[in-house]
């Protein structure tokens, strides 16, 4: 209980915040226009073109917004976070009211087409954003956990409210109306991104030419097997997805015979799976090893869709779809932890923007294929084939799979240390973690100097066991306990060592290498804050562990 209470301060403090609410406001508002009309979009495609225009527009929006994910991914890292989700929302809001206009005055169904293809890319760059804004709006690191729960809450609700609205607009008008609907949404969304203060667009210190920055993910990924394993399954469950988005169609009308609005309760009962899905995911993420919880999403996944060809009747088609639901959030979350703890902190985001772009192209194939295999198997054996492609994969892949967890091996000890130091207590849990795992166990004995005033400073320290002293110019020594810490000031100020520091006794230190701690501290706004106070505190009182 005393966890549940917890979790409650965390929420009451994340709404308590201004900044944070109207960010998460208008997520509510962008994601239940986008789910609202996933459901609209696909009905109007398949009376104006059948199965073939739904996959066909599905693979057109899903390409091109794969194309351009790494491109609006480097964009949230060089404009303000704040206007690029404010541009996108009016941007998207111009475009439904265009789409609209158009479907109610009975226009060409490509017009619809290609400002539906327009309204996706533009979509891409409002995830990216929000999740980079997030982190400078909050105050503790408990905060930005209830935040980012929060907003997976929304997402989760949304991916049923949304659809449950466009089906039952559908239900009562048709889909003009439902794309009226979205343009009021993202208007909506607009409405409170545009009350968060402008924040400052991030200012590296060098900035890098705009293709290495491109193609650095994909060459990450190419060379780590944990990275290549997980992508790629995600990939394909994603390929599975897009097929699913146009086999759902198929399903709701012609073989269910629920008509549109059952297509936006099949959706619905999705999002409600993956809410109630949620408390699963939640002790699952807790464990240290993820890859069993990965390959079960993976797997539910399969065997749902595959069940779901034998149906006729809707309400069994429901309780399957809400098992999709929740295989979908179990891949999502331990996909995207097992990913934090296998890339380095460097490449992070252009990984996850690697990840983004094979999600939307995997997306976009499916969607492709799915209309060939209704022609070539007919309906129900296209959701066999497309449900039986997951466990295919996972059965080779899964060796591979479990060595991941052995890699993304989390060292305890240097952890704990490191979770009680002051300068990292803003840190995310996953960037600690890999700061943890990449830390050198170091044994130093007793009256040997671990570093020289004048010398240059290359790690970073903290003590397991035993005593050090630091020497300082006036002759004074002061002594070091476990727990704490020296090498900070040469890191962060870039000069020679500004004391010597000698072991006292038999040390047992953890060094942290200079790049991988000037990536975590630089890297994280808190965390360089909290880390220049320690800086600024010990320089005047002279105590310079350098």
């Amino acid at each position: 209980m005393s966890r549940y209470a917890a979790s409650l301060r965390a929420f009451g403090r994340v709404f308590a915040n201004p900044r944070v609410r109207n960010i998460q406001i208008a997520g509510a508002g962008s994601t239940l226009g986008t789910w609202a009309y996933a459901v609209a979009l696909p009905v109007y495609a398949y009376h104006s073109g059948g199965a073939r225009a739904v996959g066909l527009l599905f693979f057109a929006r899903m390409a091109l917004a794969a194309l351009a994910a790494p491109w609006l991914g480097v964009l949230a890292d060089r404009w303000s976070r704040r206007q690029l989700m404010l541009s996108g929302d009016l941007i998207r809001c111009a475009i439904f009211v265009g789409i609209t206009a158009a479907a109610s005055a009975g226009t060409s169904p490509y017009v619809v087409y290609v400002l539906a293809v327009t309204s996706t890319v533009v979509s891409g760059s409002y995830s990216p954003a929000q999740a980079a804004l997030l982190p400078s709006l909050v105050e503790t690191p408990d905060e930005l956990t209830a935040a980012n729960l929060v907003g997976n809450t929304i997402s989760s609700v949304g991916m049923f409210a949304g659809p449950a609205l466009g089906g039952i607009l559908l239900a009562v008008s048709t889909p003009s109306a439902v794309f009226a609907l979205n343009a009021a949404l993202f208007l909506w969304s607009a409405a409170f991104v545009i009350q968060v203060p402008r924040d400052k667009p991030p200012q590296p210190a060098e900035r890098p030419s705009f293709l290495p920055e491109l193609t650095a993910g994909f060459a990450t990924v190419w060379r780590t097997p944990a990275l290549r394993v997980v992508i790629g399954l995600t990939t394909a469950e994603e390929i599975v997805y897009g097929a699913l988005e146009v086999l759902l169609v198929v399903l709701a009308i012609r073989l269910l015979h629920a008509g549109n609005a059952g297509y936006g309760w099949l959706n619905t009962a999705m999002g409600v799976g993956s809410v109630a899905g949620a408390f699963i995911v939640a002790a699952v993420a807790a464990r240290r090893r993820l890859a069993g919880g990965f390959g079960l999403g993976i797997l539910l996944w399969g065997v749902a869709l595959c069940a779901a060809a034998a149906l006729s009747t809707l309400a069994p088609a429901l309780v399957l779809l809400g098992l999709v639901g929740t295989a979908a959030i179990l891949v999502q979350v331990t996909s995207v932890t097992l990913l934090q703890r296998s890339a380095q902190n460097e490449v992070l985001g252009r990984v996850f923007a690697v990840l983004e772009s094979l999600m939307l192209a995997g997306t976009a194939v499916g969607a492709a294929v799915a209309p060939g295999l209704v022609s070539w198997l007919g309906a129900r054996g296209a959701l066999i084939a497309t449900g039986a492609l997951l466990p295919v994969l996972l059965v080779p892949l899964w060796p591979s799979l479990r060595r991941i967890d052995a890699e993304a091996a989390i060292a305890e000890e240097p952890l704990e240390l490191l979770r009680k130091i002051e300068i990292f207590a803003h840190l995310p849990e996953p960037v600690l973690e890999r700061l943890a795992s990449g830390a050198t166990p170091i044994s130093v004995v007793a009256d040997q100097v671990v570093v020289s005033r004048g010398e240059a400073g290359r790690h970073f320290y903290v003590i397991a066991a035993g005593r050090a002293g630091v020497e300082l110019d006036e002759g004074e020594t002061r002594e070091l306990q476990p727990g704490e810490f020296f090498g900070e000031i040469a890191l962060l100020r870039d000069v020679p060592r500004t004391a010597t520091v000698r072991a006292l006794e038999p040390l047992r230190l953890y060094a942290v290498e200079r790049d991988a701690f000037l990536a975590a501290v630089t890297g994280h706004a808190p965390t360089l804050a909290a880390a220049e106070n320690v800086v600024s505190s010990r320089l005047p009182a002279g105590s310079l562990l350098g």
